[in-house]
């Protein structure tokens, strides 16, 4: 099943910021949006996650297939690399980390309490997250803030690990991931036209 948005209209603080936006995700592909600093992008990823409403439009294959990474890590800082990917493993149903520790260069630190570890580091262990979720779509937010060259890297190679399994990723970034296989959706045409109600032609 493809993820498909068909003319989405979203809002930031009930004002609408994106509207008639329409593009189709299908398994083994990335899509990379672009668009300036407030743009909507956020804002889009957190309606198709579902953690707000549209204002209009449809969005199908999204739901429970979806794992969302935003800004913050979502990390309990008392357990361990190994106890956070544990955790979050279980919660998704599954048991095996080996690949996420593995795959984000987490294997020196497992036994680090998450609290302990780097800006970077702590980035890495979020990331790895989305591989123990077993969910096919990956939504991310701007996935490679605090992250260097060789991190930004892992996380590249993660991806596309991901997409050759018939996952699919939708991501905001302004980084060039090395991601000559994904595809780009810029935002910006996409800009809501500010509405003048009935009340407001009164003082024009």
């Amino acid at each position: 099943m493809e993820l498909q948005v068909k003319n989405l209209a979203v809002a930031r603080g009930g004002v609408p910021v994106l509207e008639g936006l329409s593009f189709s995700l299908t398994a083994g592909r990335a899509l990379v949006l672009r668009g300036p600093n407030g743009s909507g992008k956020t804002t889009l990823l957190r309606t198709i996650a579902g953690l707000q409403p549209a204002l209009e439009g449809d969005i199908t294959g999204a739901g429970e297939r979806i794992a969302y990474a935003a800004h913050a890590d979502g990390l309990k800082t008392a357990l361990t690399v190994t106890e956070n990917l544990t955790f979050w493993a279980q919660v998704f149903g599954n048991t095996d980390i080996s690949q996420a520790l593995a795959g984000f260069d987490l294997l020196g630190l497992a036994e680090r309490p998450a609290g302990s570890l780097s800006a970077g580091q702590k980035r890495r262990l979020g990331l790895a997250r989305l591989m123990v979720t077993g969910r096919p779509v990956w939504v991310l937010d701007e996935p490679t803030v605090s992250l260097d060259a060789a991190s930004v890297a892992l996380f590249a190679e993660a991806v596309r690990g991901h997409l050759a399994t018939g996952g699919s990723a939708l991501m905001a970034t302004h980084i060039d991931l090395g991601l000559d296989e994904a595809d780009v959706f810029d935002v910006a045409p996409y800009r809501a036209v500010p509405r003048v109600s009935a009340v407001d032609e009164a003082f024009l």
